[in-house]
Parts: C-alpha cells; sequence; structure tokens
C-alpha cells in the first residue's frame, strides 16, 4: 500500500464540506458547524486551498453564476478524503495507549 501524504486539516473539512457541492460562503459556515466552532476559516485561506486542491484534482468547478462559483468534490478527492479518514482512525487507535497512562 503507497503512503498518502497526510492531508492539511483545511483540505480536510473542505472536502468533508464538498460531500454536497457548495461555493465560498457556504462552506466556510460548513466547516464551522463540522468543526462545532474550533475551525474558523477566513476567505483568503479558504480560496488559496481551493485553487490548490483544483490543481491537485480533488475538487472542480461545478458551476458559475453570477460571479458565485459552485465547486464539488471529485473522486479523486472523495478517494483521498476516505484514505485521510482511514489514516486518522489509525493514528487514534494506535494513540489510546495513552489512556494506560492515565
Amino acid at each position: 500500500m503507497a503512503e498518502q501524504q497526510p492531508m492539511t486539516e483545511a483540505m480536510y473539512y473542505i472536502l468533508l464540506a464538498l460531500l454536497k457541492p457548495g461555493h465560498g460562503y457556504g462552506m466556510i459556515l460548513r466547516i464551522r458547524e463540522l468543526s462545532g466552532g474550533r475551525l474558523e476559516m477566513g476567505p483568503g485561506t479558504l480560496y488559496g486551498v481551493l485553487t490548490r486542491m483544483k490543481k491537485e484534482g480533488l475538487i472542480k468547478l461545478a458551476s458559475e453564476k453570477d460571479r458565485r462559483k459552485t465547486y464539488a468534490i471529485t473522486d479523486n478527492g472523495g478517494k483521498a478524503l476516505l484514505d485521510e479518514y482511514a489514516r486518522l482512525k489509525l493514528l487514534v487507535r494506535d494513540g489510546a495507549i495513552l489512556e494506560e497512562l492515565e
């Protein structure tokens, strides 16, 4: 199994937010909701990461109307999200050893 480069937190939450296609401001709100308010992503960060993810083929522009761009996750993006989720689950599982120290 080829080792995958860990995904940034911003990328992970953007992909989660794009399980349903959405536009920038909607993604900011969805990310805030998904993270329980822990992650506040500003427009500059969001659009910078969206540009990178689009170049990497993880997301695509689904539509553009009146300057509002709607983005959607690609098949590659969906696979990357599932791979990252599996990687994070393994980290949590392996870190359970810390509970033995309590």
